[in-house]
C-alpha cells in the first residue's frame, strides 16, 4: 500500500470536517478530486475507510488506523519543515568553533554570550584547535569556524580579518628586565619562560621571536590559565609574552611591566577561516561582527 504525506492529510481534514465539502474548501481541492482521491486509496487498500451512511461522515476502522498515523506523522513533517525554512534563512544552523589561538578563549567567551542571545536556534560548540588539525576538519565540515593568526590558501576557504594586536613581554616590575624600554631575542636566553601548554610553532614568542633568532631560553615552563602565568610572572618565577589585549589590566598593576618585544614592536593579525558556503549565512556575518566589536572594546580597555 502507497501512502502519501497527502492522504494523512485528507484523512485527517475530512475526521475534523465531518464531511467532503468543508474537507475540500480546507484542503483547497475540488469535491470531485477529494471524493477520487479517497476511492483511489480505499482500492489499494481493500477496505472501506468511511462509513458513508453516516452523517456527519464518520471513519472506519481502518480509517481511524490512518488517522493515527497521520497525527504521529504530520506533526514531524510539519516540524522538519520549519526547520529545513530555518536552515535556509539562516535563524538556525550549526556553528562549531575551532580555536588555534589558546588566549582567545578569553576573548571569544564574552562574544558567544552575546551571540546566544539573539541566535538561540544556532548550535554552537568550541573545540581548543590546538588539540587536532583544525583547518582540515574545517575542509571535512567536522567544525565551522576556526580562530587562527596563520592563514593558509586552501580552496573553498576564507579567512576573514577580525583584528591585530601585539605579542607583549611581561614582567615583574622588579625584575631586571624591566627596566629596558624593549626586549629583544637575546634577553630570553638566560630567562625561564612561562608559556601555555601548547607547541612552540603555536606560539608567537618562538614563531616569530626565538627561533627566527635562533634563541632558546634557559627554561620554560607551562601554565593553562593566564592568571596562573601572571600569578607566577609576579612572583618572580619566570617572564612571559602575551597578547596585549590577554594583559589589559596588567597596563593599571604597580606589579607588572609590558614592553614591545623588539625595537618596533611585533604585530600579529587574527583571523576566522570560514568555508565560502558559510559566509552568506546571517548568524555566521553577526558572529565575526560581534568578534570585532568586543576586539575593539579589549584594545581600547
Amino acid at each position: 500500500m502507497h501512502i502519501e504525506f497527502r492522504h494523512l492529510r485528507t484523512i485527517k481534514a475530512i475526521h475534523e470536517a465531518g464531511g467532503l465539502a468543508r474537507a475540500a474548501d480546507q484542503l483547497h481541492i475540488t469535491q470531485s478530486a477529494l471524493s477520487h482521491q479517497i476511492k483511489g486509496l480505499e482500492d489499494q487498500a481493500g477496505v472501506e475507510l468511511f462509513v458513508r451512511r453516516s452523517k456527519p461522515l464518520k471513519l472506519s476502522a481502518a480509517g481511524l488506523r490512518l488517522l493515527r498515523l497521520a497525527e504521529q506523522v504530520l506533526p514531524q513533517v510539519e516540524a522538519a519543515a520549519a526547520e529545513f525554512s530555518s536552515l535556509r534563512d539562516g535563524s538556525s544552523g550549526r556553528l562549531h568553533i575551532a580555536i588555534e589561538c589558546h588566549a582567545c578563549f578569553e576573548w571569544l567567551f564574552p562574544v558567544l554570550e552575546m551571540f546566544r542571545k539573539s541566535w538561540p536556534d544556532v548550535d554552537v560548540d568550541i573545540r581548543p584547535g590546538l588539540a587536532f588539525d583544525a583547518l582540515p576538519a574545517l575542509m571535512k565540515e567536522e567544525v565551522d569556524l576556526v580562530v587562527s593568526s596563520d592563514p593558509e590558501n586552501l580552496p573553498g576557504v576564507t579567512f576573514v580579518e577580525l583584528f591585530d594586536y601585539a605579542p607583549v613581554f611581561v614582567a615583574a616590575s622588579s625584575h631586571p628586565l624591566a627596566q629596558k624600554p624593549y626586549v629583544d631575542a637575546a634577553d630570553f636566553r638566560d630567562q625561564t619562560l612561562i608559556t601555555y601548554p601548547v607547541e612552540r610553532t603555536r606560539l608567537d614568542v618562538f614563531s616569530q621571536l626565538l627561533i627566527p633568532a635562533k634563541v632558546e631560553p634557559a627554561a620554560v615552563r607551562q601554565a593553562e590559565l593566564t592568571a596562573v602565568i601572571l600569578l607566577l610572572v609576579a612572583s618572580n618565577r619566570g617572564v612571559s609574552v602575551l597578547p596585549d589585549w590577554v594583559v589589559r589590566e596588567v597596563k593599571y598593576s604597580s606589579d607588572y611591566v609590558t614592553r614591545p618585544l623588539t625595537k618596533e614592536g611585533l604585530t600579529r593579525r587574527l583571523y576566522a577561516a570560514v568555508r565560502d558556503d558559510d559566509l552568506g549565512k546571517p548568524y555566521m556575518g553577526k558572529l565575526l561582527d560581534l568578534a570585532r566589536v568586543e576586539a575593539r572594546k579589549l584594545q581600547a580597555a
